[in-house]
């Protein structure tokens, strides 16, 4: 049995990496920059896709003409998006950095955060800096697209375990709620053959109105709440919380 660390871990990347980006989420992505109004960019758009994994969305952005920077702090994460960049032919800049700390003040004109990636730092300070670093880098006028589980969706989704087949492999996932609903500590189980990988993320899950708060003291403006990106409310059926917001002038 191994065991793999949290989201800085990059091994919890390369072990997990099928599960957490199979092809069906590449093609998700493809629909959802073809369909969504959320994410219907001005032509040339200068986007930074913050926490960009294995490119999901910074390659097909990128091919739709799009001025694409991807930053992720994984090296195995970025190296697969390069990869998938030249596969393809999508020119893009990648940069391994914190997002904490990357800073291009006024580079973008869209800054994207997708398929929760945000909340992963134990300092909940740390996180609320994450979002400055979001505004930091707009230009003024610029967009933030945040997209994450929100709390609300995720009350109905704990129980029970989640077991998800791909081939012959076995993922069993286990979600606990931390600290009156502040956290959610997720154990995965990874069975593969004979071998066993475990590992364990805890991050901080917002509401709606937690979201909204955080966003507005990080100095955004027109901060709007999305139950998916079709655009439709944040409701009971909703299947996402979505975040637009803009950066003033």
């Amino acid at each position: 049995m191994t065991r793999t660390g949290g989201f800085q871990d990059d091994d919890f990347w390369t072990e997990f990496h099928d599960f957490l980006f199979s092809e069906q989420r590449y093609r998700q992505a493809e629909e959802l920059l073809d369909t969504s109004p959320l994410l219907a960019l001005p032509g040339g758009s200068r986007v930074l896709d913050l926490c960009c994994g294995p490119g999901v969305f910074t390659v097909p952005l990128a091919r739709r003409g799009h001025r694409v920077t991807g930053v992720d702090l994984s090296p195995a994460m970025l190296d697969r998006a390069r990869k998938r960049s030249a596969d393809t032919g999508a020119e893009v800049t990648y940069v391994r950095a914190d997002a904490r700390e990357y800073r291009a003040p006024g580079a973008f004109d869209v800054v994207l955060n997708m398929f929760t990636s945000f909340g992963y730092f134990e300092d909940p300070a740390d996180n609320a800096r994450v979002l400055r670093t979001m505004h930091t880098c707009l230009a003024p006028g610029g967009t933030l697209v945040l997209d994450l589980a929100g709390k609300e969706l995720l009350a109905g989704r704990v129980t029970p375990p989640k077991v998800v087949r791909r081939g012959e492999d076995l993922l069993v996932q286990t979600d606990t709620v931390l600290d009156a609903w502040a956290r959610l500590r997720s154990e995965w189980v990874l069975v593969r053959g004979e071998r066993v990988t475990r590992a364990t993320l805890t991050w901080f899950v917002y509401s709606a109105v937690e979201l909204r708060r955080m966003a507005e003291e990080a100095g955004f403006g027109q901060v709007e709440i999305f139950g998916g990106f079709d655009g439709r409310p944040y409701d009971e059926n909703a299947e996402r919380l979505v975040l637009r917001a803009v950066r003033g002038g």
